[in-house]
């Protein structure tokens, strides 16, 4: 465990990284979109600490991206932190971090999800405990092999440095974290999710996190400009708007970061950002097993190799 001095040290360059991750993914995205812009909002919270939100809404590509920062702090871990690690029950905390959800227009280019992130947990005459966590995940509805592979390719290479096990070990806890039981179904086809990363050390700890975030960017641009021209029509947009119900889902049942945010007192609109502009539910619905919207949940929606 490093002394309270080095984490004060290494803790401003975590807020440096991620303020700048944050400005590089906006200026890409807009960039991707013909140039248009990201709406800004600051804001402060009650509690401790606050964050400044970006969203991109209604552009030529994306129909809405969210890229936030928050760095927020309070005195106790709210309780869907201590559910995961109870034995930080009491101590004070500090979290930052950068999220972001792009819903695009088009439903050949793929939904998807990225955040890193820094936890301490203080108390009294004990060490901090300190823990990294984060990752990326991609929600195609109308897939294809060639973007799944680019994915996955960019995870393990952004892997590789760090462990020989680090990409199998990586995708499987996306695959695990990313499902919904109650529709016996991933939200995805994953990519990388990891948490409570220390084991490494700070410096080897936070290497890995810089490249996961920076590599997000590498993983998806490539797929949306393969696809955002590609022609589509009603029956494919209302497919979209059925599965990113599904998101929701996700998002609003079993999505630990948005409970975090929700219970520690967080900008409700800035964790809420990960919604979908539109979506839609449907009694029932089952595709004509012929129909090219059935290979989703038959081909894809279940972990596999690539």
């Amino acid at each position: 465990m490093i002394d309270r001095n080095q984490i004060d040290i290494n803790k401003n360059a975590v807020k440096t990284f991620l303020l700048q991750l944050q400005d590089t993914i906006c200026q890409v995205l807009a960039q991707q979109d013909n140039g248009a812009e990201f709406e800004q909002d600051q804001w402060q919270r009650e509690q401790g600490g606050g964050g400044r939100s970006r969203v991109l809404r209604n552009g030529a590509v994306f129909e809405q991206a969210g890229v936030n920062f928050s760095h927020v702090y309070g005195d106790e871990m709210p309780v869907s932190a201590t559910a995961h690690r109870p034995e930080l029950a009491g101590r004070r905390f500090e979290a930052m971090g950068v999220s972001l959800v792009i819903h695009p227009h088009n439903p050949y280019v793929p939904t998807s999800h990225a955040n890193v992130r820094f936890f301490i947990a203080e108390k009294d005459g004990e060490a901090p405990v300190w823990w990294f966590g984060g990752g990326f995940d991609l929600t195609p509805f109308y897939p294809f092999d060639d973007d799944c592979q680019h994915w996955h390719d960019t995870a393990k290479a952004i892997c590789a440095p760090f462990g020989d096990d680090v990409y199998a070990q990586h995708k499987a806890w996306c695959d695990k974290y990313f499902f919904l039981p109650h529709r016996d179904e991933t939200r995805g086809i994953g990519g990388l999710f990891f948490d409570d990363l220390n084991q490494w050390g700070f410096e080897k700890s936070f290497a890995y996190t810089q490249a996961v975030g920076n590599g997000f960017i590498d993983a998806y641009v490539p797929i949306v400009a393969q696809r955002y021209g590609l022609p589509y029509g009603e029956r494919e947009r209302e497919f979209q708007l059925y599965r990113r119900g599904r998101y929701v889902e996700f998002n609003l049942v079993y999505d630990r970061g948005t409970l975090f945010g929700l219970q520690s007192g967080g900008r409700t609109e800035s964790i809420l950002m990960s919604m979908p502009p539109l979506a839609r539910w449907e009694y029932c619905y089952h595709p004509d097993p012929d129909a090219a919207e059935a290979r989703l949940s038959r081909d894809y929606l279940h972990p596999r190799e690539w």
